[in-house]
């Protein structure tokens, strides 16, 4: 009964602190971006007088040097779901934890998909899918989606994307919009990935850690790995080590988004450390002038 109290003080908490962003950085966006993914073009006609200007057709115009715009059949149901990586690399953050992170993105982005009446589900996965709660509207199903990421304690703290993201291809059949939320440092998943963005909208969302990126200067200390265990000892303080490390990781990171960039893949990389605000409104405003295109 105490556990039950605790993480619905969770869930509220989690409900406070992000409706000002659902309200003022999400809500106004939210219907034109990803609704404007759930429609299909239907044809092209005549430009009339109140037409939103935003749905002409550049290459009909251009063709009979007379203004069209696109029609659209737009789909009744929009379907979201996301996919966290629970996995034991999430636990990692030096103030802020990557799966607390991770929750508190999510949970905006799903008090969002409630307020639009969208379908929301939740895969939680670490070498493979532990967790699955399938799409449904409601702000009660949305409240019980959040508290069971919040409650879930992983069976193993291993990673495999690849598998997670193959099972997750052949669960949902509707085309979706689908946030992927980990570190991304598995790098046997650019295969699925591709075939899953084939079929839906899916976006990337990176969530690291700080230190992950530059390890500071405080002599010896041993390192281990949260997914297998292994512990190494490092020398901090050598600097040619700490330059290595982070050339390594620079030239991976690149490599990643180069990849997902390919396929055409939006990437929204976030800090434990930093406000979420910020690349959460990049990425709209970046999404929206693709919209408006």
């Amino acid at each position: 009964m105490q556990q039950t109290r605790e993480i619905l003080q969770k869930v509220k908490k989690l409900e406070i602190t992000t409706k000002q962003l659902v309200d003022g950085l999400i809500t106004g966006n939210y219907h034109s971006i990803f609704k404007g993914q759930g429609i299909e073009f239907s044809e092209s006609r005549e430009y009339q007088l109140g037409d939103d200007i935003r749905t002409i057709d550049w290459k009909m115009t251009a063709r009979f040097n007379h203004p069209y715009v696109k029609e659209f059949i737009e789909e009744r149901d929009l379907y979201v779901y996301f996919a966290i990586d629970m996995s034991g690399s999430s636990s990692f953050g030096n103030n802020v934890q990557k799966r607390t992170k991770a929750l508190e993105i999510v949970a905006s982005l799903m008090f969002a998909a409630a307020n639009n009446n969208d379908n929301v589900g939740v895969f939680l996965f670490t070498d493979t899918i532990e967790t699955f709660i399938p799409a449904r509207k409601g702000r009660k199903h949305m409240l019980k989606a959040i508290s069971a990421i919040v409650r879930f304690q992983p069976r193993s703290t291993k990673t495999d994307l690849r598998t997670s993201l193959g099972f997750i291809s052949k669960v949902i059949k509707k085309r979706s919009i689908i946030f992927i939320i980990s570190d991304f440092f598995d790098e046997d998943f650019l295969v699925p990935f591709k075939f899953l963005k084939n079929k839906h909208d899916v976006i990337a969302l990176r969530v690291i850690d700080r230190r992950e990126q530059q390890i500071p200067d405080i002599g010896l200390i041993e390192l281990e790995d949260e997914e297998t265990g292994e512990q190494i000892l490092v020398d901090t303080s050598d600097e040619e080590f700490r330059e290595n490390y982070e050339r390594l990781l620079k030239g991976y990171e690149e490599a990643l988004f180069h990849s997902l960039r390919k396929i055409k893949v939006d990437v929204i990389n976030i800090l434990t450390d930093e406000a979420f605000e910020a690349p959460l409104k990049r990425f709209f405003k970046l999404r929206m002038q693709r919209v408006m295109r």
